[in-house]
């Protein structure tokens, strides 16, 4: 009995070195820090810097504002010189407009004269018509008494009663009352014609051409209003590209003048690289903030332990104070002396940290759980391997 007493705490010692030996010089880092990358506000513009007032490490979301810079002094001679030209030209152009609209009124009073000489001059023809008419009537009558007449000195000559001077007095009167009888007819035709022209708005007559003087002198101001017409779309479209150019430009003033700096990420204010009210340059540097969405954790591990890690390779991360073990995968080996990799980081290693071989784990938990989010800084240890009082451990959690 004595001798199972003393074989069964021998194993116990065997079991307990085991375990001692076992966790202690299983793969785990020697130590480890939550870690983000850095990123850098630059300024848009020359000018005057205020910042919106907030603590180093603050919180910030991606979209609000850091700050604005001013520039009173911002170049705008070119878009005074556009608005000079502008103002220019809108005057010609509506110079352009008067006088046409100057030359449409005086067209339409053209218009109305043209419009009533047609229509005078139709009812003065209309009455040439009738007076001719009439003189063609009264010319017909006596053309029909100087034919009775004559036939009837004509009967008496061959009786011996008139004498030949009678008879050609009679065939002179015949003669003549033909004439005039051709003359009125011939006035009647001509006035038909003219009425017929003048109803058409042509002009037939001696002396003046085929249009009155108000329609020549219409015909003359609508081509001079076409011209002005011409140039006066011509200037709108001038107009409209000063404009355009006006608005470029305005555009570019506005954004030269002023500018209102934006965080690009989520994360924290890191760093001040500038103060309120100084003056800045383009492209200088005023605010460091941390991208907490890059949120990962950098740790050193000896020799041993890294040529036994690969890309992929599954790992454990444990904050110090916390039993919490967060699953992470392994997303860089660096090697030693990895100083490089750190330039864009927000933790700078140590020296001690360089001397081991570097590694990069990726803890998913770190970005998506609120109550570890953009914890950086905080330390812990990244195990490798399983450990014989895990499963004890997970109970325990």
């Amino acid at each position: 009995m004595r001798s199972i007493k003393i074989v069964a705490g021998l194993v116990l010692i065997f079991i307990a070195l085991f375990v001692i030996i076992k966790e202690q010089t299983a793969g785990v880092s020697a130590d480890a820090f939550v870690n983000a990358r850095l990123t850098t506000t630059r300024a848009p513009i020359a000018g005057t810097f205020e910042l919106v007032s907030r603590p180093l490490g603050a919180r910030i979301d991606r979209g609000e504002t850091i700050g604005t810079i001013v520039d009173p002094l911002v170049d705008n001679v070119r878009l005074a010189d556009l608005n000079q030209q502008r103002l220019a030209t809108k005057a010609e152009l509506d110079r352009l407009n008067a006088t046409a609209e100057g030359l449409t009124s005086s067209i339409e009073e053209l218009q109305t004269r043209a419009e009533n000489y047609q229509r005078e001059r139709i009812e003065q023809l209309k009455s040439q018509i009738d007076g001719a008419q009439a003189s063609a009537k009264a010319a017909e009558a006596r053309l029909r008494y100087a034919r009775l007449s004559l036939d009837r000195s004509n009967r008496l000559s061959d009786q011996g009663v008139r004498t030949g001077e009678a008879l050609e007095q009679s065939r002179s009167l015949a003669e003549v009352a033909e004439l005039d009888l051709a003359n009125a007819q011939e006035t009647v035709r001509s006035a038909r014609i003219n009425l017929a022209a003048a109803e058409r708005g042509i002009f037939l007559g001696d002396g003046y051409n085929d249009a009155p003087y108000s329609e020549q002198r219409i015909s003359e101001l609508e081509v001079q209003r076409d011209q002005l017409q011409a140039s006066a779309a011509a200037q709108a479209s001038v107009l409209e590209a000063l404009d355009a150019r006006i608005r470029a430009e305005q555009l570019r003033v506005n954004r030269l003048s002023s500018a209102s700096l934006q965080a690009n990420v989520s994360g924290l204010i890191w760093d001040y690289l500038a103060v309120s009210g100084e003056a800045v340059q383009r492209g200088q540097d005023l605010v460091t903030l941390v991208d907490c969405q890059s949120t990962i954790v950098t740790l050193s591990v000896t020799e041993r332990v890294y040529n036994g890690i690969t890309l992929g390779s599954s790992a454990q991360f444990r904050m110090n104070g916390s039993d919490q073990l967060l699953s992470g995968v392994v997303t860089r080996v660096a090697g030693s002396g990895a100083s490089t990799v750190y330039e864009n980081l927000a933790i700078a290693p140590s020296e001690r940290h360089l001397e081991r071989f570097d590694v990069t784990l990726d803890v998913p938990a770190l970005r998506q759980e609120p109550e570890l989010f953009c914890l950086i800084g905080r330390t812990g240890r990244v195990f490798f391997e399983d450990r014989p009082l895990d499963w004890l451990r997970r109970v325990w959690n």
